[in-house]
């Protein structure tokens, strides 16, 4: 029955049929089977074959998570944390986030890691923050590479260490954490050897990659790396187009910047770098020339 169900769902051998795998699923659940149980639930929180309903989503997970289904044991987690089908309820979800972190699932970790360092649900303690992170760190997940990296820069539950945070936030970032990717320019930027041409590139690198997720401080630096000419040639249009791009976010300092440069401007310059920036604000910043 089980299988069946799975069949319909993922249109192997059979057409996609939600309304079907719900069937079979069901079937499945009601007989005591933990993963049917589980991928009920899932059917209910999407909408999938059924109209959405969290509480039979709740309840479906409730039996998986009882079972010992760790994915049923997170995502119940989240509906506490989120108040998603039952009121809020920070120790509910870090009971249950905790069953699933001790069964290697990482989010979990990652989740309870966030719950240990805001104290939602429990005290605020950073160095069980740390373990947690470092647990779902080691797993790949790469907002817990982030804030694990954050941790040592900070000497927050670890002890401070400036290689560790950069190790760390490096990881993130190249798995695309735009914070993280941010993080790490300013890293760079902020170096004791930011004058170095290789070490103001790597700076450019980073901001350049967070910028293009639209991270309104990247572009800012942008805007001030290119108006110095650190790590990139010197370019007022570019630099312009940067901080008017930041500058429409709210980023105020960028508008600052930005009257600086345009001191130092054409009429016509003004003109090129505002078309620019439209141009860019359009492509959603993958054609920004810069």
């Amino acid at each position: 029955q089980y299988n069946l169900g799975v069949m319909y769902d993922n249109g192997q051998g059979v057409p996609q049929n939600y309304a079907e795998a719900m069937s079979w699923y069901r079937r499945a659940a009601e007989a005591g089977l933990a993963p049917a149980q589980y991928n009920l639930g899932l059917m209910y929180d999407n909408g999938w074959g059924t109209p959405q309903d969290y509480a039979e989503a709740i309840k479906w997970w409730g039996r998986a998570a009882e079972a010992g289904d760790a994915e049923a044991q997170y995502n119940l987690g989240v509906m506490y944390d989120n108040g998603q089908g039952v009121p809020q309820n920070y120790a509910e979800a870090m009971s249950w986030y905790r069953r699933a972190a001790e069964a290697g699932i990482a989010p979990a970790q990652y989740n309870l890691g966030s719950m240990h360092l805001k104290g939602q649900g429990v005290p605020q303690h950073y160095t069980t923050a740390a373990k947690w992170y470092q647990r779902a760190a080691n797993a790949n997940h790469a907002s817990a590479q982030f804030n694990l990296g954050l941790m040592y820069d900070k000497g927050l539950g670890v002890p401070q260490d400036d290689n560790a945070a950069f190790r760390w936030i490096r990881r993130a970032a190249r798995a695309g954490v735009v914070e993280a990717q941010y993080e790490l320019g300013m890293m760079f930027r902020n170096s004791n050897s930011h004058d170095v041409p290789e070490i103001a590139t790597n700076a450019f690198r980073w901001f350049r990659r967070a910028a293009a997720q639209g991270h309104v401080d990247s572009q800012h630096n942008l805007g001030f790396l290119y108006s110095n000419g650190k790590g990139v040639p010197q370019d007022f249009i570019t630099a312009h187009m940067w901080y008017s791009l930041a500058a429409s976010k709210g980023n105020d300092l960028a508008a600052e910047d930005r009257a600086i440069i345009a001191s130092q401007m054409s009429p016509a310059e003004i003109e090129r770098a505002q078309a620019r920036a439209a141009q860019c604000l359009a492509s959603d910043y993958q054609d920004c020339g810069g």
